[in-house]
């Protein structure tokens, strides 16, 4: 085990450990996985393919996330609920969506609720993260966005996919963490890439 300093097991046990490339392999994720393990990450996150085989290889012994409509967010409502389901047969714990952005800045945050909603209902009771894609959002949208969130009962509202124009920044998890409710986590995600860029958005909410 490498030697840690408290602030790194701090961060390390918030991170949730993350493979998402398209040329992933299952070698690839038996290896975050066995990271995962070592660094005791908060969990590990794999393709939708990929859910079952970090499930058997950990064992319970770390939670499994996913996603679903990764990346963009802009299959239909139905196909998200499919895909839920399916992961959580496979034995994910946690599922991380994507809104769709087009439908939010064409000014119809009513179906984006939508896509939240039933993608809340098919987790059941597993944690759900709403990813809205900061980078693409205006303030007012991302303070709508806060407000959706929490009317849909997700656990976190989280920043970035880590696939689009730009990542976390400390000014918009700040900005989320004023606006959506106390009992939704804020998730920063993207771009993140030190120990002090992680106590500053730690710090930010």
């Amino acid at each position: 085990m490498p030697t840690l300093s408290e602030k790194e097991k701090m961060i390390l046990n918030r991170t949730d450990h993350t493979i998402l490339s398209s040329d992933t392999t299952a070698s690839h994720i038996r290896l975050l996985c066995e990271e995962g393990l070592v660094f005791q990450t908060a969990s590990v996150c794999v393709p939708p393919i990929f859910v079952r085989d970090a499930v058997d290889f950990l064992n319970n012994k770390l939670p499994v996330c996913t996603v679903i409509g990764f990346p963009m967010g802009y299959q239909p409502v139905e196909t998200k609920v499919f895909e839920t389901k399916k992961a959580i047969e496979d034995g994910a714990e946690e599922i991380d969506m994507v809104i769709p952005v087009g439908l939010l800045k064409a000014g119809h945050p009513e179906m984006v609720r939508e896509h939240i909603l039933h993608v809340r209902r098919a987790a059941v009771d597993k944690i759900l993260k709403v990813i809205i894609e900061t980078s693409l959002l205006t303030k007012k949208e991302k303070i709508q966005m806060c407000r959706l969130v929490s009317e849909c009962d997700a656990d976190y509202i989280k920043t970035s996919t880590g696939f689009s124009t730009g990542g976390a920044t400390t000014e918009d998890v700040a900005l989320l963490r004023r606006h959506v409710d106390r009992k939704v986590k804020v998730k920063a995600s993207g771009g993140i890439s030190s120990v002090e860029d992680a106590l500053k958005l730690i710090e930010a909410g």
